[in-house]
């Protein structure tokens, strides 16, 4: 895709979900201290089939850093096979106040 998007570009949301060795490794933790770190906001989750999912939103310079993260990154005992991303869209405003961690 194009250049660097400057900030001020608004604001937006993401769904993602990460497979591999992401539960039981910290990765929630991890993954809700990266993004608080980036200034984004959104959830993160474990799900009943092993894998970890989430939204991000955000200004989309740093929601692409924390996507990156969650493809090649993750928590240190972790290991990540895919990382998916859907349902990109702008939003107008921020949805959520802060980064939770959703049991």
């Amino acid at each position: 895709g194009g250049g660097i998007m400057a900030e001020g570009e608004g604001l937006v949301s993401v769904d993602y979900e990460v497979s591999g060795k992401v539960q039981g490794v910290f990765f929630r933790k991890y993954t809700q201290g990266e993004a608080k770190r980036l200034g984004l906001v959104g959830w993160v989750q474990n799900t009943s089939h092993g894998t970890v999912q989430g939204q991000i939103q955000g200004p989309p310079a740093r929601v692409r850093e924390l996507q990156e993260w969650l493809r090649k990154v993750g928590s240190p005992q972790s290991r990540i096979s895919r990382a998916e991303f859907s349902n990109e869209k702008k939003i107008a405003a921020l949805e959520h106040r802060d980064f939770q961690i959703l049991k």
